[in-house]
């Protein structure tokens, strides 16, 4: 019997989806370390297990916001969050906003570097990506560069929209998906991302029920996702849902990994 999915673009070899690509947690907006500082502890408490020598974590990465950005000075708070982070093994990026495309190469390398050298983050999460073919130039520029200045660190395009395909030539994870569960139940994914590694696409949902979280997981691995951001928050304005972890971060991280968060 022929697999039922809810998109597009459906693995096919007879093997399940991400196999060698163990489907993973990302969070993409954590509230600052001084206004949910459990929050931080919860997520070095997902790193790797046994110092790095047992099964990973399911934490494939959290995002790093100061200020929008890395701010204008360093951040005495930011400072010793990012330094439990990276002595747990939890790879950290810093958020640079693109704003659609706006933000000029000088402005984002140069944000890129305070984040170096104030936070030593491990790469870059570009929110409010541009995803049309027009924008393919900047956006190849400037992940190239970042590329570069991290010496091959983990780089995330979060899109707002699917992107033109010509966007997986950027070493970089994209989002394929942002939105909310009942758009994404139904969602499909272009046929082009079955070409590619589960590990090169992000899906980030919220508003996502605790009680439909086995469906949203099975979504998420029949269109080839390979890290994904759900949460039970809903977007609202002047709210982003991804400023706390979901309600049922716990049981996420024991259904997707090793890690013990608690």
């Amino acid at each position: 019997m022929p697999p039922v999915t809810t998109g597009g673009a459906v693995r096919t070899d007879g093997a399940a989806p991400g196999v060698g690509e163990r489907l993973g947690l990302g969070v993409p907006d954590c509230a600052h370390p001084l206004l949910a500082p459990r929050e931080w502890a919860a997520l070095a408490r997902t790193g790797p297990v046994g110092d790095g020598c047992g099964p990973p974590s399911p934490l494939h990465w959290t995002v790093l916001n100061v200020a929008g950005g890395p701010g204008a000075r360093p951040d005495p708070y930011c400072a010793p969050a990012a330094t439990a982070l990276r002595g747990a093994g939890v790879t950290l990026l810093g958020r640079l906003d693109m704003r659609d495309g706006v933000r000029t190469f000088g402005e984002l390398v140069g944000e890129a570097r305070r984040y170096l050298d104030w936070y030593r983050v491990d790469g870059f999460y570009l929110a409010n990506c541009p995803s049309g073919p027009g924008s393919l130039p900047h956006a190849h520029r400037v992940t190239a560069t970042l590329h570069a200045l991290t010496g091959g660190g983990q780089l995330v395009l979060a899109h707002t929209r699917h992107p033109h395909p010509g966007f997986a030539e950027c070493p970089a994870q994209l989002v394929t998906f942002a939105g909310s569960w009942a758009d994404y139940r139904w969602s499909q994914v272009e046929p082009w991302t079955a070409d590619l590694p589960a590990g090169r696409f992000c899906h980030q949902v919220h508003a996502l029920p605790r009680t439909h979280l086995e469906e949203a997981l099975r979504v998420a691995r029949w269109q080839g996702a390979g890290t994904v951001c759900f949460t039970d928050r809903r977007e609202s304005p002047g709210q982003d849902p991804w400023e706390t972890l979901p309600g049922y971060w716990d049981e996420i991280v024991s259904r997707l990994g090793p890690g013990v968060s608690e």
